[in-house]
């Protein structure tokens, strides 16, 4: 293998990120699901083939490294694009290169960095020379491909999940770094602690906050880095999502999921997650509303207005203050009684009205606010419910005729639902009393 340190292979003026990046898959740290012995990937390296493929993941994990250390292992030429900054000219003009490599005897990995950035149809320029084998296709993303890669596109490309570096990994990365580019620096437990934490899983921030620290420490004149010094020193970097990405979604859904299962803590922790990660709470305390109405309902009905009141808190307080009220309103929510039955049977409802004929309204459900209508008998039978036993009128229906009663709402024993389903089951036995099926 060769030494990737080498300063014979590296240019020691590049960035602290291109200079240590992997040649070999020996050499990278972290995605041993795919690089491991018998694991996707390395099968792949190992056959000397390249096929097309997505490789998806969060920032920082390798996907760059991955596609050119395949064009390097399979002797391919290699034209990178970033969806972001390429349009038709770029795609064209890669296409005559590759042409003209293949002119030559050569193949060609085309790479198009975050390739979610693309449009329908630009994806769709791909195909024809996927198909016809004019180049290697490799997409970078960090969005789920399942949304944001056209099917046909997906359909010709393995995709591959790349994964965040855990702590242990970056530990990897962050000793790397120093024995072979900051050898003159020396850093404690907590300063290699805070650096990795600040990372968050990101090996390309990891390097770029490396290079920061050597800035800050020469400048300083400091051999010895301590936690104070990256404290003192460093900006406090949000922690790493993409509030538009998958890692925004994946967070609201965790805590979503932490409230529907009665986990305060779990609630906790992912709300102050998006906070720290630069959601917005406006955002936050919709989705908090939402929660209450959707796995709460009428089991706790205090849930919702207590949801209002911190979404209103907010609006008067602002950040941080404002936050606060949110935060209690997730707690409660946590612990609140749970019930979907009000949301199972609107989603029943919905589904059948949508299905369904349009039935007319029974007659004697109908408004009679002319001569005329009363005439037709619009309104005539209706019973009015306070002027009956218990303001019920037992064995009235209140459905299209010829409907039978579909029980869409069915409530549990939790809560205030209780008594809601005691009162209708009691409603219930009085309709059969008198009469109704």
């Amino acid at each position: 293998m060769s030494d990737l340190f080498s300063t014979n292979e590296v240019d020691r003026s590049a960035p602290l990120a291109e200079q240590l990046r992997p040649q070999t898959p020996d050499e990278v740290i972290g995605q041993q699901h795919l690089l491991g012995p018998g694991k996707p990937l390395r099968l792949a390296f190992a056959s000397g083939q390249p096929h097309s493929m997505i490789l998806w993941g969060p920032p920082g994990v390798g996907k760059t490294t991955l596609a050119r250390m395949m064009a390097t292992q399979f002797q391919c030429e290699f034209i990178a694009l970033s969806a972001v900054f390429s349009g038709i000219k770029e795609v064209r003009e890669a296409v005559a290169q590759a042409e003209l490599w293949k002119a030559q005897g050569k193949r060609t990995i085309l790479f198009v960095d975050e390739i979610h950035r693309f449009n329908k149809s630009q994806q769709d320029g791909f195909l024809p020379f996927v198909e016809s084998g004019l180049f290697t296709f490799i997409g970078a993303t960090t969005e789920n491909p399942s949304f944001e890669v056209n099917s046909a596109l997906l359909s010709r490309a393995s995709v591959y999940v790349l994964k965040s570096l855990d702590e242990a990994e970056m530990g990897q990365l962050f000793d790397r770094a120093q024995a072979r580019a900051l050898a003159d620096l020396a850093f404690d437990e907590e300063a290699k602690t805070r650096l990795i934490g600040l990372a968050d899983g990101d090996a390309r921030r990891l390097l770029n906050l490396l290079e920061q620290v050597r800035t800050a420490a020469r400048a300083a004149g400091v051999s010895a880095v301590d936690g104070a010094f990256i404290e003192a020193t460093m900006a406090q970097n949000l922690r790493r999502f993409d509030k538009g990405g998958d890692a925004f979604y994946d967070q609201i859904s965790a805590l979503h999921k932490s409230v529907r299962g009665s986990s305060p803590d779990g609630a906790l922790y992912w709300f102050c997650r998006m906070l720290d990660g630069g959601a917005d709470p406006r955002y936050l305390a919709r989705r908090i509303i939402r929660m209450a109405w959707e796995d709460i309902g009428l089991a706790d009905p205090r849930a919702m207005q207590i949801a209002n009141d911190a979404a209103e808190t907010y609006e008067r307080l602002g950040s941080p203050e404002g936050e606060l009220a949110l935060a209690q309103a997730v707690t409660y929510l946590a612990v609140a009684a749970k019930s979907n039955a009000g949301y199972n049977a609107y989603n029943a409802a919905r589904a059948f009205v949508a299905k369904d004929g349009s039935r007319p309204v029974p007659v004697h459900l109908r408004n009679a606010p002319t001569k005329l209508m009363k005439e037709l008998g619009y309104g005539k039978a209706y019973r009015y419910a306070h002027d009956e036993p218990e303001a019920y009128a037992a064995g009235e229906s209140y459905l299209p005729d010829g409907m039978a009663e579909p029980g869409w709402y069915a409530p549990t024993p939790r809560g205030l639902e209780g008594k809601i389903g005691e009162k209708l089951a009691h409603l219930r036995d009085l309709d059969r009393k008198a009469g109704k099926k």
